[in-house]
């Protein structure tokens, strides 16, 4: 089954760039196209694990938009789920990126007040003020809770679920960023420079957790600038101009979890020498 489907994709923006020698800026700007995608086809199955790179410029945001339904196509169709995302309004678009799609973020996007159980519980509650949707599964508080607390729990996280975003390392957050994601079951998530913040150690964390994830059959998209991380996943497609100019299957991902164990006992090997 097809999670994802781009046929055609472009996207042009117009920038109005103020003339050479011209002071006073907005009179007689000249209007400059900036085609941003050009042309994109990409199809994601269900349960793949896709990389999305480039060089800066090349497109990855744009498309990280659009596969979000943070914006639209000029040209070209966008299917989400089955979904024909074209003649979508905005609330029902609303309703697309909260039932559909887990958002990863570099940043966490954590609320910075409101605790770990909270934050992931916070789409099933925009899930029925957007919809009604899920009234009688999640009719109360509790209900709400124990789904944000199990996923908590199957992320590492029990011990944790009452504390505020700054109380929690960059991985905890990243973790529970996970969570948020995972909470309302999305056909995909979408990771946008998940490891940008982390050290290596709590990089490869994540990404032991999206295989995780991965093998157990959710589909997850991953925009990085790090080749290395890249090869953690099934399959890593390359922008360049804004356009697909690589789309390479991965036979044999690294294991993030063994790597993970092998950079630990190499960090505990070098402390010892230094003590």
């Amino acid at each position: 089954m097809m999670v994802i489907e781009l046929e055609g994709v472009k996207r042009i923006y117009q920038l109005s760039m103020p003339r050479r020698g011209k002071k006073d800026h907005g009179i007689n700007d000249q209007e400059t196209e900036v085609r941003a995608l050009r042309g994109v086809d990409l199809s994601v199955e269900a349960g793949d694990f896709v990389a999305v790179r480039g060089p800066s410029g090349s497109g990855k945001s744009t498309l990280m938009n659009i596969l979000g339904c943070l914006d639209k196509p000029d040209e070209g169709r966008y299917r989400l789920d089955g979904i024909e995302t074209a003649g979508l309004g905005s609330g029902d678009t609303a309703v697309i990126r909260n039932r559909k799609i887990g958002f990863v973020f570099q940043s966490f996007n954590l609320l910075p007040r409101t605790t770990a159980l909270e934050n992931v519980e916070r789409p099933l509650l925009y899930r029925r003020l957007l919809t009604g949707e899920g009234k009688k599964q999640f009719s109360g508080g509790r209900e709400r809770k124990d789904r944000a607390a199990a996923v908590l729990r199957e992320l590492g996280l029990e011990n944790r679920m009452d504390h505020l975003p700054s109380q929690l390392s960059g991985g905890q957050q990243q973790r529970v960023a996970i969570a948020r994601a995972m909470v309302n079951d999305p056909a995909f998530i979408l990771a946008d420079e998940p490891t940008g913040n982390l050290d290596t150690e709590m990089s490869l964390e994540i990404l032991g957790i999206f295989q995780d994830l991965n093998r157990r059959g959710k589909t997850i998209i991953m925009v990085t600038h790090e080749p290395e991380y890249a090869a953690y996943c099934r399959r890593i497609v390359t922008l360049r101009d804004g356009r697909i100019v690589s789309d390479k299957t991965i036979p044999r991902p690294a294991d993030a979890v063994l790597n993970l164990k092998k950079l630990r006992e190499q960090n505990a090997g070098i402390e010892k020498e230094e003590s």
